[in-house]
């Protein structure tokens, strides 16, 4: 990928990333452009008027839990039951479905404050939309609850923008990755503990990714990748009000 097309695609990801035409409901109505199943999508949802919806380590690790939990078509028992069943240190429960059940591959991915980025496949028809449902209304169900609201929480549809190639990919997965720095949330993408980085650099104690088929990469490459590039990211932050591509 050239210096511009890559500088382009960067710029695009900052700051309207996703083609409005591909956005997709997570309520009830159908899609007017249907994703394609064994395809890699980014997409990024994002909080009503940049709401701060995670708040606290619990609101975080729930969320991380509840990807790992929802890309199950019919996961074994209720969350609230499987939550549980973490907490008492027995969480093989979802290891023993098998892999036929999943509605998409979560390939990377990365929350902050106020929206959630993923790289996902999609591995059954409606998958993504089904998956991301699922997750962001459990999600909203448990905060309004926590924090005696009500109404939505989320925008009202996810974005989506189709990767379609491993070059693409792999830049995409460092800018996902260096969000947090982008957002002045840590200084290096290792101090967030909320995104795929560490399983990447191999050093994930429980991973919820699987991106070895669709990413070639070495740890220690893809760590010095990064540490090249953060700076970078930072100043495109700055500027992106001033580019009009």
């Amino acid at each position: 990928m050239s210096f511009v097309a890559l500088k382009r695609y960067f710029l695009l990801s900052v700051s309207l990333p996703y083609d409005v035409s591909r956005s997709h409901s997570v309520g009830v109505k159908m899609r007017k452009v249907p994703l394609k199943t064994g395809h890699l999508y980014h997409i990024l949802t994002k909080s009503i008027a940049d709401y701060r919806v995670f708040r606290t380590d619990d609101d975080f690790t729930r969320m991380v839990e509840m990807l790992r939990y929802y890309r199950y078509e019919s996961p074994p028992l209720r969350f609230s039951l499987y939550k549980r069943c973490l907490e008492k240190r027995d969480s093989n429960l979802l290891l023993e479905l098998p892999p036929k059940g999943l509605l998409v591959d979560i390939v990377t991915y990365c929350i902050i404050p106020t929206h959630i980025h993923l790289i996902l496949v999609q591995l059954k028809e409606e998958g993504i939309s089904t998956f991301m449902k699922n997750l962001l209304n459990s999600y909203t169900r448990y905060f309004n609850m926590k924090n005696h609201r009500k109404g939505p929480l989320w925008q009202s549809r996810f974005k989506s923008i189709l990767i379609e190639t491993r070059e693409q990919l792999f830049h995409l997965t460092r800018f996902i990755h260096l969000n947090p720095v982008l957002h002045g949330l840590a200084d290096r993408p290792e101090d967030w503990e909320y995104c795929s980085y560490s399983e990447y650099v191999d050093i994930a104690y429980s991973p919820v990714c699987k991106y070895r088929p669709y990413l070639e990469i070495d740890p220690q490459t893809y760590k010095a990748s990064l540490e090249d590039r953060k700076d970078y990211q930072r100043r495109l932050s700055e500027i992106k009000h001033l580019l009009l591509e």
